[in-house]
């Protein structure tokens, strides 16, 4: 079993614009094995703090650093998922044969991996489908079936699940239970309490750029520390 790339450690990130400071001192570990959900009001700086993450910016100060380091190997070894799914023209299969032979797997070894992210992402009597030709929640469960043929160590997720239908929300997120259940640590950023309620165990609470709290999911939900995270749960309008 290789080694994982996490714990993923974030010390005291800040990233401005314009001397505007949008993502201010946060510091948080991640896991292995984490189910860690980000909450906060619109603006509070969610997605640029798991772009942060990721590695898709830099920030102005502080880092990211990682078990192993920084490597070659760091990038390959986590996945990341947009609101909006990103395909390529090509059938579904095809989607997920491309990102496995960008990671350098043979191709004798493709089929059954492709064979089996189809089956858990319930796609499998659409494999020769163009995949633009799917339905907005179908694109959304390759854009994840994907990512997890790949096997990350750690999945970021911006709101995947935005706009779908239920049952395509519950599809994905039943595709990310099972694989969080075989290991694989997940950050989803969300709007949707109930859906925080129901798969974080961990959740980081920004307000203004800042970490307002990180706490179990049952400490957040049941005795929220911080002022503006009750204003949050309450329904209340924050600023």
């Amino acid at each position: 079993m290789r080694d994982s790339i996490l714990p993923l450690r974030a010390d005291a990130l800040r990233y401005s614009v314009d001397g505007r400071a949008l993502i201010d001192g946060v510091s948080l570990t991640i896991e292995p094995g984490a189910f860690a959900v980000v909450l906060g009001p619109n603006g509070a700086g969610k997605s640029l703090l798991l772009r942060l993450l990721h590695g898709m910016l830099s920030p102005t100060s502080g880092k990211v650093t990682w078990a192993n380091g920084v490597n070659g190997d760091l990038r390959r070894r986590q996945a990341m998922v947009f609101q909006r799914p990103v395909l390529l023209r090509r059938s579904v299969e095809a989607n997920i044969a491309y990102a496995l032979g960008a990671l350098g797997v043979p191709r004798r070894q493709r089929a059954d991996m492709i064979d089996l992210a189809l089956t858990r992402a319930g796609l499998e009597d659409s494999r020769r489908v163009q995949a633009r030709l799917l339905s907005v929640g179908e694109q959304q469960r390759l854009t994840v079936a994907r990512a997890l043929a790949c096997e990350p160590d750690i999945m970021f997720l911006d709101e995947p699940t935005a706009s779908l239908d239920p049952a395509s929300v519950q599809r994905i997120e039943t595709l990310l239970s099972d694989a969080n259940a075989r290991g694989m640590a997940v950050v989803l950023v969300t709007h949707d309490v109930g859906q925080a309620r129901r798969l974080g165990r961990d959740i980081v609470f920004l307000h203004g750029g800042r970490l307002a709290e990180q706490s179990s999911a049952d400490a957040f939900f049941d005795t929220p520390r911080s002022r503006v995270a009750r204003a949050y749960l309450a329904g209340e309008i924050i600023v």
